[in-house]
């Protein structure tokens, strides 16, 4: 079981795999590693149904997600050998406004994020106001 705050240890950053993969087939081949909490595969903006090519994976422990990282990077998918797509795998680096890849917060314009809005001292609610105090003038 992961330890609290241990997240950062557990999740590898997967990229460079083929378009055909899915979320089956990295867990089919990742699992061998221990056991996987969570796999995010992120998708285009435009078409939900294809993904960028990379993805968050989650282990139960570091020691697992670090034995992934030995045994994939810089080597091919299985099912995917002799087609010239290396991994690159690696511990994935938390973002500044949010975690290491947890979705919705990654599906959008940094703009639209709150912490982007207190940041730079503006929320959603002035927007309007704004607009409905210059569209009265």
């Amino acid at each position: 079981m992961a330890e609290p705050g241990s997240s950062k240890r557990t999740t590898v950053y997967v990229a460079g795999f083929a378009s055909g993969v899915d979320e089956h087939q990295l867990l089919a081949a990742f699992v061998t590693f221990g056991d996987i909490l969570e796999i995010n595969l992120p998708t285009e903006q435009h078409d939900p149904k294809k993904h960028k090519s990379y993805a968050f994976i989650t282990f139960a422990s570091a020691q697992d997600a670090q034995d992934a990282i030995d045994n994939y990077d810089l080597n091919e998918l299985p099912g995917y050998r002799g087609q010239g797509k290396f991994l690159k795998c690696s511990i994935a680096n938390p973002n500044k406004y949010g975690g290491e890849g947890s979705g919705g917060k990654f599906d959008r314009a940094l703009w639209e994020s709150e912490e982007w809005l207190q940041e730079h001292g503006q929320q959603k609610g002035e927007d309007a106001a704004l607009e409905a105090a210059n569209g009265a003038a």
